[in-house]
Parts: structure tokens; C-alpha cells; sequence
């Protein structure tokens, strides 16, 4: 199959692979190439450079400081990033928060936040989820209660993402517990340097402490840092989570993820004969390539519609999850024995000299997670049915 791109877009894509090859650290991109360990230090230069190239959020309007880019070039920008060895933008920031703010948001609070997201000095972080309260979000307790002209607020988050490293945090808060439990939610900007935060960080299976519990004591938050109307969260939540279900379908880090598991392939021996001559695993992969060929397909046609439906990203969000763990796993299956330390110790070295095993057991691990971040692939597809079937 082949995806039809304008000849106009053809050349921003040639464009952008040109400025990646010239501008993104050569050593983090091999670092990154061959397995290696994300870093926060990774996410911010590089959102430095793309800042300066005037590149920092491409699909962001003009007045905010981006291009007004069609999402279809923001997807040929990603993947050309990804393929290269880019980090990932930080998405809390550029993809979540920022769309909320130009929607929802004061002219101060898009004045105040938005440019330091765009330069990639201020880290954020999202917080949602409570225990209790994960794919049923709506009953989420942690409460604001209005003290003058601030919240005071009291309760628990979890599974924060990278919360460790932020300088701020968006957050859902219960600011009415009389109403029904959708219409008394407010969204909250918070300093996460204010007094009363605890972050607590749980380490994951793959030996990470990458997501955190998140504790407020009394913490206070000025009311002029609520975005939107007061009970009015809940639609603003709902607009966030598409960007974040369609951004969990992760194209261009599969496709990446796949152009290693080839190399992989092709540089593995089974029972002393090359893994490509085994027929059972040719055909894994070419299963595989269709299905991401798929994705991909899926993808670009919600970008380019010029109304997107509300059911796609939680499509999205199933498969891409879906086929970015199947990639983690036939990558496993292709390395054997080869891939299973998950730390490497001085007896390991052996095992694990060709850069291209390294990091795989660690990903293998971590992308379980993908089943559940951004709302379960459960829940996701009562979303599909209830819209489309009418359940």
C-alpha cells in the first residue's frame, strides 16, 4: 500500500529529514537508536533546537508561536524525528495542556504558560488518575475547596507520569461533591514547588521509577489558575484525553521500533541458521509490517478528515497500543537468551556487546503499560460501541 502525500508535503518531509540530519545530536540519536535510556536532559535540548529553528510546536496557530501546520505535516515531522533517533516532545506541554489553554484559557494564563512550554523550559506533568478512580476518572475525590481567592486542596494522585522532573502540573480537582460526579470537576494549574506536594515514585518493571503518587496537603492554588469555568473540567478533560489517545497510538515510535526489530531479524540465527529462513517468524513479521501498515493508514485518515469523528482516537489509542507491545514482543522472540538481562552486570557482557539488544527486555516491560495508560483498551472499546453501535 502507499500513502498518497501532495507534492507540498512531500518537501516539508524532505525538509524536515534534512534539518533532523543536521541538527539532532549525533550522539543521542545513536544512544537512542540502539535502546538507550530517554533522559529528561534528551526531551529539553532538543526542544531547544526545534524551538530556535522555529519548529518547537509546528501545528500550534501562528499567534502562539507555531505554523499553523496541518496535522498531517505534524505526523511527517514526527515520524521523520522518531526515525532519526529524536526523543519524543514532552506531550503533557506541547500536545495536552497547550490545546486546552488556546481553547479554554485566559488571555494571562496563555500569556503566562504557553511560551515556556513552546521553549521547553517548563515541564509538566498531568494529574489524573486516583486510586479508585483510573478509567472511571469521574469519581476522582481529590478536592478544591474555595478559601477566598484560593483553593485549598486536599487528596491523592497516581500513576503520574514522569512527576519527579516537573515544574508544574495540570490537575482534575472535585470542586462540588453535591452534583452529579461529571459536573462538579474543575481543572487546576498547580506549581509543583508549592507547599503541601509530595511525590513519591514507584518503580515499574522495568526497573524505572517513571510514574509517582502524588500527595496534597493543604496545598493552595490561586482560583486565577483554573482553567475554564469553575464544574465545567469534565468537558475540558474530555477534549484533552482525545489528544492524548490519539498521541498513545505512537506511529512513528512503532515504526522506528520496527525498523530495529529488521535489523534484529536480520542479524539473528536460530539453531544456527539466520532467524529470516524460519518461516513461522517471516510470517509474524509480515503480519506485523500489515498491521502497522494499517495503523499508519488509520491514522493519517483522521488527521486529514476535515471533521474528525470522537471514536477514532479511541481506535487509535486499542491498535497502536496493541501493535507497539506486538512489536516489543516479536523483538523478545527474536533475541532469545540474548535478551534477557535486564540490568547488565560485567558477566553480561557477552550477551549483550551488539547495541542492538540493548534496552530490549526494558521496553519489553514498560510497554505493558500502554493497555491501560490514557484509559483502558476496555474502556476504549465500550467508547467505540457506544458510539457506533448505539449501546
Amino acid at each position: 500500500m502507499n500513502i498518497e502525500l501532495a507534492p507540498e508535503d512531500l518537501a516539508f518531509r524532505d525538509h524536515i529529514r534534512a534539518f533532523v540530519a543536521e541538527q539532532l545530536p549525533a550522539a543521542m540519536a545513536q544512544r537512542l537508536l540502539n535502546g538507550g535510556k530517554i533522559e529528561p536532559s534528551d526531551i529539553r535540548t532538543w526542544q531547544g533546537i526545534l524551538y530556535k529553528a522555529g519548529l518547537g510546536a509546528i501545528y500550534w496557530p501562528a499567534a502562539f508561536g507555531g505554523q499553523d501546520a496541518a496535522p498531517v505535516r505534524q505526523y511527517l515531522f514526527e515520524l521523520e524525528c522518531a526515525l532519526a533517533g529524536a526523543p519524543p516532545q514532552l506531550s503533557f506541554g506541547v500536545r495536552m495542556l497547550a490545546p486546552v489553554l488556546m481553547r479554554f484559557g485566559t488571555t494571562e494564563q496563555q500569556r503566562t504558560f504557553l511560551p515556556s512550554i513552546l521553549t521547553g523550559e517548563t515541564w509538566w506533568c498531568q494529574g489524573y488518575s486516583e486510586p479508585g478512580a483510573g478509567s472511571d476518572l469521574a469519581s476522582l475525590r481529590t478536592a478544591a475547596v474555595l478559601d477566598g481567592d484560593h483553593y485549598v486542596i486536599n487528596g491523592q494522585k497516581c500513576w503520574n507520569t514522569l512527576g519527579q522532573y516537573a515544574d508544574w502540573i495540570f490537575c482534575l480537582v472535585r470542586t462540588d461533591f453535591t452534583v452529579k460526579a461529571q459536573r462538579g470537576i474543575s481543572l487546576v494549574l498547580i506549581d509543583m514547588k508549592t507547599p503541601g506536594i509530595t511525590v513519591r515514585p514507584t518503580v515499574l518493571l522495568d526497573g524505572t521509577p517513571e510514574v509517582n503518587d502524588i500527595y496534597f496537603d493543604n496545598v493552595r492554588v490561586p482560583v486565577s489558575q483554573r482553567v475554564g469555568a469553575e464544574n465545567e473540567g469534565w468537558t475540558i478533560a474530555k477534549f484533552l484525553l482525545v489528544h492524548e489517545r490519539t498521541n498513545i497510538a505512537g506511529v512513528p515510535w512503532s515504526k522506528r521500533d520496527f525498523a530495529r526489530l529488521l535489523g534484529i531479524a536480520q542479524a539473528a540465527t536460530r539453531d544456527g541458521r539466520p532467524l529470516m529462513e524460519d518461516a513461522s517468524f517471516r510470517a509474524k513479521l509480515a503480519r506485523l509490517e500489515i498491521d502497522l501498515e494499517v495503523l499508519e493508514h488509520t491514522n493519517l485518515r483522521m488527521l486529514s478528515a476535515a471533521k474528525p469523528d470522537m471514536t477514532t482516537p479511541s481506535i487509535l489509542k486499542i491498535r497502536g497500543s496493541e501493535v507497539r507491545q506486538a512489536i516489543s514482543a516479536l523483538t523478545m522472540e527474536a533475541l532469545g537468551r540474548q535478551a534477557l538481562p535486564l540490568v547488565v552486570g560485567p558477566g553480561d557482557a557477552a550477551l549483550t556487546e551488539d547495541a542492538l539488544t540493548r534496552g530490549v527486555t526494558a521496553s519489553y516491560l514498560n510497554l505493558r503499560k500502554l493497555s491501560i495508560f490514557g484509559g483502558s483498551n476496555e474502556i476504549q472499546r465500550n467508547i467505540v460501541a457506544q458510539s457506533m453501535i448505539g449501546l
